[in-house]
């Protein structure tokens, strides 16, 4: 067994801190928030934060090479005990590590929620973006590592760790919590970075601190979403080493089984942190300049290529970043510390064409050809050069698949069944509603007061302008009296064929009609909409279960031709609330276009929200229950016939 001198010696000393007074564990596992800073953290704050000047492999390295050989240079092999020790040491030490982290995460938050409380920017989005950090910060500073600082102090007399780890279970509700806001503070956090100069000011000045360690606030927001991951690895290598028959041997795989399943919960979020992380160090590379890191953005592929210039015989060196929705095209900057990089043209996935090309005088090049530029490129191997083509179609692919239902919309119109002819003037038909139209369901020319007014097909219910119903026809429900129709009907009703719906006209993506939507969709209803500067609108949106990924935005419910289209893939949003924007709004942007929503409730716009976050990064949501919301309100609404 190891010495009580040295190691030992100085954890004992370090585990007599551990009889201070400690806050209520049973608060902290009901999620309950720390609203002031911890005693231990009241330093941190002034900039006192005592980090770990190694790190884990490090720490790894050393203590394999401890016991090694003995003070003669003779090597002996080590003990299991020694092993088991060492883990448990190495346990001890990352946890000090990420103690110390969560310590420089209470400072950013304790100095912003201080700004906040100011009225600089809302206290809402500081709690938003770290979440329950504090509760997680006050269970592993006063609880987790005071126990395991006092075990390693009397590891002599109590060698295991398993019992301790077991009271780290019923805390794991606690990291969920914080996995499954991660990506919704990620956005909050860029979006109010790039928003307000002072909240902007706070972060970097934090950062700037030797602390820091030249890291982001982002990087360091993601340990604690890889940290339990990393207890998982720490007790499998602990129950390798340890024998069938030791004491500690129930009580850690009791831990390991429910701190693995944890895990394998958050593996989703960790590639998903990781990929952020790869995006930060991306955005950093580009001088911050480029809005590249949001959820919906995937990075793919990086590297040295060369570009053929198209006058001469030149090639000039290039960088790509190849995400999986944008090439981007980059010259390489001077720097004296690490690589920057110049943004020359953003190529969109949408339209990309990737073809092998053979040069004489240049081997391994080929050709990347997108709508906004192409490029003849070379790369440094015939191997660089398939791995390039490889990863361009793959990303090609991928991209078009998730967009397949868009690109075909104009298809799938005609795929959907028209409304039976058989019963046309025999049955009195359904009127719709004056308000549930802005524009004539046959020509699509919006309604006005004075001059196009609405009017109603007898034959199929449908409102029209008055141009369009200009004709007569006997209806047999109404004992075949002459009654106002729309041509479409009349047409029928006369046994022509030259309705122009009849002439096999093919329907543009915005003609189709909002009622063949709004039937079967995965959100739809009333949303108060704001395009750029323009007056706030009443719209009926609808996200239809055949394109949930593209959001259909009509003046009314029955409209038979929609206002606009928004594609949603790769779009970011942005929930918080804005002094000039009405209650409950909400915004989708994309580089330069920004598309402002309202809805009548918080509830309601948290259900929107929960939708269009799934869509936004190309999956296809679920439809939540009763998701049209508005159908009862419009169905009680009366019409108002003009004849």
């Amino acid at each position: 067994m190891p010495s009580t001198n040295g190691v030992l010696g100085q954890m004992d000393r370090n585990g007599d801190d551990s009889g201070a007074v400690k806050p209520d564990s049973e608060s902290l596992l009901n999620g309950d928030m720390v609203e002031q800073s911890l005693d231990g953290e009241a330093d941190a704050s002034q900039g006192v934060i005592e980090m770990p000047e190694k790190d884990d492999e490090s720490r790894r390295s050393e203590t394999e090479n401890d016991g090694s050989t003995d003070d003669g240079g003779m090597e002996h092999k080590e003990t299991n005990e020694q092993k088991l020790y060492k883990i448990a040491n190495e346990l001890l030490q990352t946890e000090k590590a990420y103690v110390a982290r969560l310590n420089l995460l209470q400072v950013f938050y304790d100095t912003l929620m201080e700004e906040a409380g100011k009225g600089t920017f809302p206290l809402e989005v500081v709690k938003n973006i770290f979440s329950n950090i504090s509760s997680i910060n006050t269970f592993h500073s006063q609880f987790l590592l005071p126990d395991l600082e006092k075990r390693m102090g009397e590891w002599e007399t109590t060698p295991r760790i398993g019992d301790i780890l077991q009271k780290l279970t019923p805390f794991l509700k606690m990291y969920a919590e914080y996995v499954r806001n991660f990506d919704k503070a990620m956005e909050l956090l860029k979006q109010w970075t790039d928003r307000s100069p002072q909240f902007k000011a706070i972060i970097q000045d934090i950062q700037k601190q030797e602390v820091c360690g030249s890291l982001t606030l982002q990087h360091h927001m993601l340990e604690p979403v890889q940290r339990v991951p990393r207890y998982e690895m720490l007790l499998k290598d602990y129950l390798k080493k340890l024998p069938q028959d030791h004491v500690d041997r129930r009580d850690a795989e009791k831990s390991l089984e429910i701190i693995a399943t944890a895990a394998t919960h958050s593996n989703t979020a960790i590639r998903k942190s990781e990929n952020l992380k790869k995006l930060l160090e991306i955005y950093e590379m580009l001088g911050e300049e480029e809005d590249i890191v949001n959820a919906s953005n995937e990075f793919i592929k990086e590297g040295h290529i060369l570009k053929l210039a198209a006058r001469n015989t030149s090639a000039m060196d290039r960088y790509l970043f190849l995400f999986n929705h944008m090439l981007l095209y980059c010259v390489p900057k001077f720097s004296l510390v690490g690589q920057k990089f110049t943004v020359r043209t953003r190529i969109g996935i949408d339209g990309m064409k990737v073809t092998e090309t053979y040069n004489e005088d240049y081997p391994h090049t080929f050709q990347v050809s997108g709508k906004e530029r192409t490029l003849e490129l070379q790369a440094s191997t015939e191997q660089d050069k398939e791995d390039w083509i490889k990863a361009f179609q793959a990303t090609i692919e991928i991209f078009h698949q998730k967009n397949e239902t868009f690109k075909m919309a104009a298809k799938e119109v005609e795929e959907v069944s028209e409304v039976s002819i058989t019963d046309l003037g025999k049955r009195a038909p359904r009127w719709i509603r004056d308000n549930e139209v802005t524009m004539c369901m046959k020509c699509r020319e919006p309604f006005n007061a004075l001059t196009r007014r609405r009017h109603h097909c007898r034959a199929c219910g449908y409102v029209v302008c008055w141009k369009c119903s200009d004709n007569k026809a006997p209806l047999e429900y109404d004992g075949n009296k002459m009654n106002k129709v729309c041509r479409d009907c009349y047409c029928i009703l006369k046994g022509h064929t030259d309705s122009e719906e009849k002439e096999g006209k093919k329907k543009g993506i915005l003609e189709i009609e909002a009622a063949q939507f709004s039937g079967s969709s995965i959100m739809c209803g009333f949303l108060q909409y704001c395009d750029k500067n323009k007056p706030w609108q009443k719209v009926w949106c609808v996200i239809p279960q055949k394109e949930a990924l593209v959001l259909y935005l009509y003046g009314a419910p029955q409209d038979v031709k929609a206002q606009s289209t928004i594609p949603l893939l790769g779009y970011s949003v942005d929930d918080a609330s804005r002094p000039t924007d009405p209650p409950a709004s909400f915004r989708l942007s994309q580089s330069k276009s920004v598309h402002s929503f309202a809805a009548e409730s918080e509830e309601l716009k948290q259900r929107w929200l929960k939708v269009i976050r799934v869509c936004v990064t190309g999956e296809v949501p679920a439809s939540p229950p009763h998701t049209d919301i508005h159908a009862a309100e419009c169905s009680r609404q009366p019409s108002t016939e003009s004849l």
